[in-house]
């Protein structure tokens, strides 16, 4: 999504996932701010918003239900027609299609 990300995590036992997310969301920031110009010499940049919002899915059948609002939103949004044409998707990898520029593993059933 142009403004925002969907991420669907199995944790592993013991693992904080509070600091799993803090890692995604700073090496991102870092790596966008050093691939764009500072706009003023000293300002401070911001990429994230601070608040999350997060769903502790109970069963298989939840997992399923957020994949596909997470595969539907870009067609909820109007920015596709299609869950296949937005690129930064699962949605292709599920299906098994090649030329998918993300790493995903497949959902248990």
């Amino acid at each position: 999504m142009p403004e925002h990300v969907h991420l669907v995590l199995f944790p592993a036992k013991q693992m904080n996932l509070g600091r799993v997310i803090g890692e995604i969301k700073s090496r991102m920031a870092r790596r966008y701010f050093a691939l764009t110009p500072i706009p003023v010499s000293g300002a401070r940049r911001v990429f994230w918003d601070k608040r999350c919002y997060d769903h502790n899915c109970r069963s298989p059948q939840t997992v399923v239900e957020k994949i596909r609002y997470c595969h539907n939103n870009p067609v909820t949004r109007g920015l596709v027609s299609d869950p296949a044409e937005w690129k930064w998707s699962s949605y292709n990898a599920q299906l098994g299609r090649p030329d998918v520029p993300l790493t995903v593993q497949p959902v248990p059933d």
